[in-house]
């Protein structure tokens, strides 16, 4: 058979209504005309001419590869809990459920029920945040960023923002703190060096250009040895005697003490407020535990201005920010966050219970048990671990056994330790765990599964 057998377009498409049912027809006659091009390409080089049923069965996998998403669901298996790349934080139910809610549904996002007429988005989740935080205001934008882009932009435009050496961090992604300074229009004015800085520092370099003293958290890592830094009281005392803000720049958001739970202490941002920082900002997807936003609490005057700022209205948060968040900040309001906000349950797993899920895991797969530890993530708690249980596997290839638990229909994301693939039970839901046990089951002891290259 030559080129001259194979069939036309038009003759696929009429035998291609499934396909045009399911994909549409632009894109089946696009992945049609796409399996006749490579079809030509094998014939050329010799191969035998595929027949119609061929042709549609190449269409038909080039239009499920097309159109599987790029952003699915995956289960976390390696104990990172607020893993950057894996999306960092998970919702509550309730939380998902009122995400779902907004976005089904025309809401209040932007009317006053009670006096029917046109209301403000922040109402949504300011009166949640000034409690939860003992703030007098608050707002929320689009991520954290953004929310220090605005704080220095709407106070500091043209003018001196002062920060330690020390804190002139870079985070993920190649994101610097200096770089946003200065997009913000801001001039950054450095003082100290990156292991010391004095209070006096500060207050050395205050001119009658200074617009704020800036803290920036160090999120993602830790100086040791000879070091200090000005306490935040020191520098609101400082800023109070120049009638100048400080802005606390926290990272993480954690409302709740991470010490209780055998770690380091994470700056809160409520102790932020009662130590005088004018303005706080922190992520609502990292350690808060809810979806991905740029929240801005502190002195009422100062939210106001940054509401009032150009930039505001390009960074706000929409619904489906909005309305999850305020969702989240209820359970902590409600004194549950530890049962309902999935970051906090993971980290308040007992072990025993961890340990319970491992050895289960292990004795269906044919594995061990060993000791191993959970890390927060997220730019959180550098260095700061939690014991863990972790289910064992000893393969002969640990990353093409990698490669093949991502291949499942949810992949299933693991780490290999030593020679060993390890599976902790920290960050899988019990929800997820039956697919998990049967993917891993599968992977196994099912060898016709193609084993994908290292």
């Amino acid at each position: 058979m030559t080129l001259r057998h194979l069939p036309s377009v038009e003759t696929l498409l009429g035998s291609a209504t499934d396909l045009i049912d399911a994909y549409g027809r632009p894109l089946t006659l696009d992945a049609l005309r796409a399996a006749l091009d490579s079809a030509r390409v094998a014939i050329r080089e010799g191969k035998p001419t595929p027949d119609s049923s061929q042709l549609l069965s190449a269409a038909r996998a080039d239009l499920e590869h097309r159109t599987a998403p790029t952003l699915r669901p995956v289960i976390n298996a390696t104990g990172v809990i607020l893993h950057t790349n894996l999306g960092r934080s998970l919702l509550s139910d309730e939380a998902a459920a009122a995400l779902v809610s907004v976005s089904q549904h025309y809401s209040t996002l932007e009317y006053d029920l009670a006096k029917g007429e046109r209301g403000s988005r922040s109402a949504h989740a300011e009166r949640l945040l000034a409690q939860a935080t003992g703030a007098e205001a608050a707002l929320v934008v689009n991520n954290a960023a953004s929310a220090l882009l605005l704080a220095l932009s709407a106070l500091a435009k043209g003018k001196e923002v002062i920060v330690s050496r020390g804190q002139l961090v870079e985070i993920g992604g190649g994101f610097r703190v200096p770089d946003v300074m200065k997009q913000s229009g801001a001039k950054l004015v450095e003082v100290g060096t990156t292991n010391r800085t004095h209070p006096r520092d500060l207050a050395d370099a205050i001119t009658p250009k200074t617009a704020a003293l800036l803290r920036a958290h160090h999120s993602n890592f830790k100086i040791v040895g000879f070091t200090t830094e000005p306490t935040l009281d020191e520098m609101a005392a400082i800023a109070r005697e120049h009638n100048l803000p400080v802005i606390d720049d926290l990272g993480s958001g954690a409302l709740l003490d991470t010490a209780a739970f055998g770690l380091a202490h994470e700056p809160m941002a409520q102790e932020s407020v009662k130590a005088g920082a004018a303005l706080v900002i922190f992520s609502g997807d990292k350690l808060l535990g809810g979806p991905q936003a740029g929240i801005i609490v502190g002195q009422k005057a100062l939210v106001e201005k940054l509401k009032k700022h150009p930039l505001a209205r390009a960074l706000r948060a929409d619904k489906l920010t909005l309305a999850p968040l305020a969702a989240t900040l209820l359970h902590y309001l409600k004194d549950e966050a530890t049962r309902k906000v999935p970051v906090w349950r993971m980290i308040a797993v007992p072990l025993n219970e961890i340990e319970t899920r491992a050895r289960r895991w292990a004795e269906s797969w044919g594995g061990s048990v060993i000791d191993g530890q959970s890390t927060v993530g997220g730019g959180s708690l550098p260095g700061e671990t939690l014991p863990t249980k972790l289910a064992a596997l000893a393969v002969p290839s640990p990353n093409r056994f990698l490669a093949r638990l991502r291949s499942a229909s949810t992949p299933i994301i693991a780490r290999v330790e030593g020679d060993l693939v390890v599976f902790d039970p920290r960050t899988v839901s019990e929800k997820e765990e039956e697919e998990m046990v049967k993917s891993v089951g599968l992977a196994l002891f099912h060898p016709l599964i193609p084993n994908p290259s290292p």
